[in-house]
Order: structure tokens, then sequence, then C-alpha cells
């Protein structure tokens, strides 16, 4: 059963009554409530507003007023985006919307770790492993990975060969991450990147038949919520997929500009619109995902590349599946889309300052003892810390070599084997690997 919106009936409305509502200044007042500190629909709207309307005036007459005003701003953006009808998909440049651009342009580019103590290339160092590792765990759980954060975290940190779909899934999306930063953010989008990414994030989850290739009409592709047999959204016919990828990829290279979009919506609407075709038979959101940061580190907002935003997609899927629905089925109105992702992108930029200052305080402690007494390296701080927080965690030299990016095995050697000689480390043997465990001696450090 496909899933639809609840709309009122406005065909009776007449254009006279429009006119009248318009001259309502309270009115008018409450229908920009709609609209901020959330986007509302109807649904919302006939329950929130019906004890404050003015007298004589119905929730359904609100709506037509609000519909009104937003076709009249919309009209303003209008994206190369159509859906099969040829309706294109707009939206409102909302006023938070402007503030938050602002700020983002302000810090996305380097300034958010302005606090963090270190210079603009160890910041990223630091970090980037963290930022592409949640993303990489919460975006393969968003389409299904059954598996715990924790877990995945240290399969990745182990660097160890993948043991079921689940974590295999999780890996790809991770490698697909650092490919799109060490090559793809240097090129232009083509049919062959598109393909290769999905590759990446799809080998030897899918069968082999449904890599390099895209859905047909016969694969009946649908998103659907299979517990309820409800389907949200029936994807193109082929013929259209293909026609408006190409589309797609003009508009990924800025090639289509009739007006300025800032580049973090632009790679919001360019995550839905691969999204909205469902162009392949499985992976769609991973690859919608990752194209919403290869444009954005093309476009050199590489903060973005710290940022696990499917983490907090993943805590509210339901609201991410409806603002796509939403977005399809009301007048093709892609606010609520950027709304919701926007929201998203505020939170994962509070949760990342939170943990660039708790880190911060940390270094500031353990530098002065290191700095006095063990002369510390960054990347044997940075270890101490994490089995500071995760006492049973462990690292090995392949793990610490592919956790810190070396290419030298003897300079990850040096640092355990120092660690383990100060006494902060104890070696044991596991198989063929080597592994190093903290000891109660890391207490000393973060009292």
């Amino acid at each position: 059963m496909l899933f639809k919106l609840e709309k009122p009936d406005l065909s009776k409305m007449r254009g006279n009554r429009i006119v009248e509502l318009m001259e309502n200044k309270e009115l008018q007042q409450i229908a920009r409530k709609t609209m901020s500190p959330d986007y509302l629909y109807w649904d919302k709207i006939k329950y929130r507003f019906k004890q404050t309307l003015p007298k004589g005036v119905s929730t359904e007459e609100l709506w037509a007023l609000t519909k009104f005003i937003r076709k009249y701003f919309s009209e303003q953006t209008i994206t190369p985006i159509k859906n099969e009808k040829g309706e294109k998909f707009s939206f409102i440049k909302l006023s938070r919307f402007e503030q938050f651009l602002h700020e983002t342009d302000l810090n996305m580019r380097g300034s958010l770790f302005v606090n963090s103590g270190d210079d603009k290339e160890k910041r990223k160092y630091q970090f980037i492993s963290r930022g592409i590792m949640e993303e990489a765990i919460a975006s393969s759980q968003l389409e299904g990975a059954n598996t715990t954060r924790k877990a995945a975290k240290e399969f990745l940190r182990e660097g160890r060969t993948p043991r079921t779909k689940d974590e295999k899934m999780i890996l790809n999306s991770y490698h697909a991450r650092k490919a799109i930063e060490e090559k793809y953010k240097k090129e232009k989008l083509d049919l062959q990147t598109i393909f290769e990414l999905h590759r990446i994030l799809t080998i030897d989850t899918v069968k082999d038949e449904e890599i390099g290739r895209f859905r047909t009409d016969k694969d009946d592709i649908v998103v659907a919520n299979n517990i309820e047999n409800i389907v949200y959204h029936v994807p193109p016919k082929e013929i259209f997929v293909k026609k408006e990828i190409k589309e797609l990829i003009k508009f990924a290279n800025d090639e289509t500009e009739t007006q300025f979009i800032h580049p973090v919506t632009k790679a919001i609407l360019i995550h839905f619109w691969l999204g909205y075709l469902h162009p392949f038979t499985d992976g769609n959101g991973r690859l919608a995902r990752a194209l919403f940061y290869w444009y954005l580190s093309k476009k050199d907002y590489w903060a973005f590349n710290y940022l696990p935003i499917s983490k907090n997609i993943k805590n509210s899927q339901t609201q991410y599946g409806m603002a796509y629905v939403l977005a399809e089925q009301d007048d093709c109105d892609l606010t609520y889309f950027i709304d919701y992702n926007i929201d998203k992108i505020q939170l994962a930029i509070k949760d990342f300052e939170a943990y660039v200052e708790k880190k911060r305080k940390e270094n500031i402690e353990i530098s002065k003892i290191s700095k006095s007494k063990y002369n510390f390296n960054d990347r044997q701080l940075q270890l101490l810390q994490y089995l500071n927080g995760n006492r049973y965690g462990k690292t090995s030299v392949s793990v610490y070599m592919n956790i810190n990016n070396l290419r030298s095995r003897i300079t990850a050697s040096t640092d355990l084997k120092k660690l383990k000689e100060q006494g902060f480390l104890y070696a044991k043997k596991k198989g063929k690997e080597v592994f190093y465990f903290a000891t109660k001696k890391i207490d000393e450090l973060f009292e």
C-alpha cells in the first residue's frame, strides 16, 4: 500500500478569500510561525494553531494562506530536480538557513578547531579517523547493518578482515569515504565515478550482477516498511533515471548554474536527488550521503569530514524518511528535506565541539605530565587517551599504523615498546599478532 500524506481539500477555496486572508495581519503572523522554528506540514498545523486562529478563520484557510506564501517564496529558488510529471522541486531560503550557512562558512573551513590547541594539519590528522569511522558505521546501520557502534569501531581500528555482511557494509562505507578524501574530491563527477563509488560501497554485500548497472523496471524496487507493508517511495522509471542522472551530474559539477545555491544546501540537494532517483537496487542511501560529503570536500569544506551526520540521522530514521515523503508529496517542496538535514548538521557540530573540548582538556592535563616526565609524542598521547576511555581496548603494531596512517612499522613498534617499557602497556600474543593492553599506571595520567 502506497503511503499518502493527508491533505485538506482546497479546491473550493475562492481567490478573493485568499486576498481577504492576506490582509489579516494576525493570520499572517500565525502563518509565519508555521515555518519557524520548525517547517510544519498540515498534519501538525491543524492542531497546533487551532485555538489561536482569528474568529471566522478555519485551519484549512490557514493552510491555504500558508501554501500561497510558500509558493510565492519557493518560486525564487526552483531547482533542476524534477519528478516524472515534469514538475520541478523548489525550496524557500528561510532566514534561519541563511544564518546557519553564514556560520558554516566561518566554522567549517577551519575555525571549528580553533580551541583544540594544534595547527590545522595536526588537527586534521587527529580527528579524521574518528569522523570517517563514525560516519561509515552510522551510514551502514541506516541501511540495515546490524552491529553495535563499539564493536564496529574495534573492528575498523584493528583493520581485520570482516567476518559478516554487516561488517563488510561498514568497511565498504569506510573505504568509500577514504577514497573520496584521497582521490574523488579532486575529480569531476561522472557516470564512471558513480559506478565506482557504488561498487566500493556494495562489493560483497549485494549480488555481483547488481553492481555496475542501474536498476531496471523489472527489478521492481520500492522504498517500503516491510513490517507494516507500507510503500513510501516508488522510484521513477529506468528511462527517466538514465536521463536525469545526467542532469544530476551536470548540477554536481556546477555546469547548470542559473542562480547561486550555497554549497551546503547544494550538497543536501545532491543527497536528495540521488536518493529520489534511487538508481541502484541497493546502496542508494549510502551513495547519496557519500556524494554529499564528496561535494563539500570538493568545495573545501574539509571540516565536514569529521562530522558523522548519519549518526544523528540514524537516531531519527522515521523523520529522515518523512523528509523525503514531504518533499515529494507536498508540491515538490524541498524545504522539508533541507530543514531536516540542517538540523542534523547542527547537532553533529555541537557533538563534535563537545568532543574537541573534552580532548583539549585531556591534552592539557596529560601534556603537563608527559612533557616533564615521559616525553610522549602525539600518537602515544592519543593511544593513552583512547585506552583510558576503553579499559578493555587494545592495539597492535598494524592497528596503530592504520589509525595513525603510518607507513613505517618500525616507528609504530618503537612507540608501543616505549610505552610498554614505561609501564603503561603490557603485551600479550594472540595467534600471530602481539596486542598491547593498558595497565593501571594510566590512572596516574588522568587523575
